[in-house]
């Protein structure tokens, strides 16, 4: 039977091209007043003025519900590290004294950490745990979450890793998309050896997690101690050729050259940017890679410098959301506490905000041609939040406004009526 959603105080659909928004595009939201939504079998049938949704056929017979607040696309986390064993509690301890991200680095914290905790954790015990952070996700208002491996760093445990999330996607609403990201790191036992490192995950670890369908992009962190551009730029058109879309983290820690090594692998996204500079910029709008920027992480990493948000607008280039979900450097799942991030700390407005966590964020993900919009045709991926204006998603923070999260036309978490 049909769902149809009425009562809807302000509906943002955000409709038009399934193309990222960019510029002043960006700041449209598709605002709709005293709206509806006719959903069937998964699919928005239509959506618009409650009397305009009500001449669609399907209408009469359709299963009414009230759904009194603001609806809009259930947000789309397109950047998350969702998969890992243990929070990181000591590099937490260590940061309230002062320690740098380079120095919990070299006393045995930081990533390497969290790949041992990693490498030896049950798989069983992986896809559970998993789960548990699935429906936090989508109690918060999110539909759709990327997730990536590179806790594990070697063959078995990035295998497990990647192998957990299509377990776990089983049993949750959520939609988790995986992505390769064994270029994440150089674990102890290439003894520092990147390019070395690099042709193990190439020629031992690429093929199969194609040849299983493991996998849908490729990332690599691309910063000093870690991964050069060289190397990055090489990484990800190999991992092109076989088949899997890049996206790269670049520019988080310093001006290195990741964002234009992302564009010229023909990254579909450039992941953190806080140091990312006019040329960078230039490249990336010239290649359509998007600038996905994570606020929360450097609110929790106690940071003053945030990246540039109203550089990339001007410039022209898309900007998404995500919340950067890790142990070690973002804990939080909430892309509402990213919305207001976005808003206080990189001066976005409300609408350029929402579209980032919603189409944008489809768009980096290369799903815009179904998720991230409330239209005819797309999926039915929508969130219902406790207000009457959607600018308090990104006012009000420190608690969920979220009361229903409704996933391919079924209710995935309902929360106070």
């Amino acid at each position: 039977m049909a769902l149809l959603l009425t009562g809807i105080t302000q509906l943002l659909t955000f409709k038009g091209s399934a193309a990222p928004r960019s510029g002043r595009g960006q700041g449209f939201v598709g605002l709709v007043k005293d709206g509806a939504v006719l959903i069937e079998r998964g699919l928005v049938r239509s959506a618009g003025t409650e009397k305009e949704v009500m001449r669609h056929p399907l209408a009469k017979k359709a299963r009414a519900m009230k759904a009194a607040g603001v609806a809009l696309p259930a947000f789309v986390d397109s950047h998350t590290h969702a998969v890992f064993a243990e929070p990181r509690l000591g590099d937490f301890s260590l940061r309230t004294q002062g320690a740098t991200y380079a120095e919990i680095k070299a006393g045995g914290g930081g990533i390497l950490s969290s790949v041992r905790a990693v490498r030896r954790q049950a798989p069983a015990k992986m896809a559970e745990q998993l789960v548990e952070r699935a429906e936090r996700f989508l109690e918060c208002g999110t539909g759709t979450i990327e997730v990536k491996s590179g806790y594990g760093l070697d063959k078995a445990s990035e295998f497990k890793t990647l192998k957990a999330v299509k377990a776990a996607s089983g049993r949750t609403r959520l939609e988790m998309l995986p992505t390769l990201l064994s270029a994440h790191a150089v674990p102890p036992e290439f003894e520092g050896d990147s390019k070395k490192y690099l042709r193990f995950v190439l020629s031992e670890i690429v093929p199969e997690v194609v040849s299983k369908k493991l996998a849908l992009f490729a990332d690599i962190f691309c910063e000093r101690g870690y991964f050069t551009p060289g190397e990055s730029l090489s990484y990800l058109k190999a991992c092109g050729e076989a088949g899997l879309i890049p996206k790269i983290h670049a520019e988080q820690l310093s001006n290195y050259g990741g964002s234009i090594a992302g564009a010229r692998a023909g990254a579909v996204s450039a992941d953190h940017a806080d140091y990312a500079e006019l040329r960078d910029l230039r490249a990336m709008r010239r290649a359509g890679t998007i600038a996905t920027l994570l606020p929360v992480s450097n609110f929790f990493l106690g940071l003053s410098r945030y990246p540039d948000a109203r550089a990339f607008i001007a410039e022209g280039v898309p900007v998404a959301l995500a919340t950067d979900f890790n142990p070690g450097t973002s804990p939080c799942w909430n892309m509402q506490l990213v919305l207001s991030a976005a808003c206080t700390h990189m001066k976005m407005t409300p609408e350029e905000a929402l579209c980032a966590a919603t189409i944008n964020g489809a768009c980096a993900l290369r799903a815009g041609g179904r998720l991230g919009s409330i239209e005819p045709g797309k999926q039915a991926d929508i969130s219902i939040f406790d207000a009457s204006d959607y600018r308090e998603l990104c006012y009000y923070f420190g608690a969920n406004l979220n009361k229903m999260t409704i996933k391919k036309g079924e209710i995935a978490y309902c929360g106070k009526p």
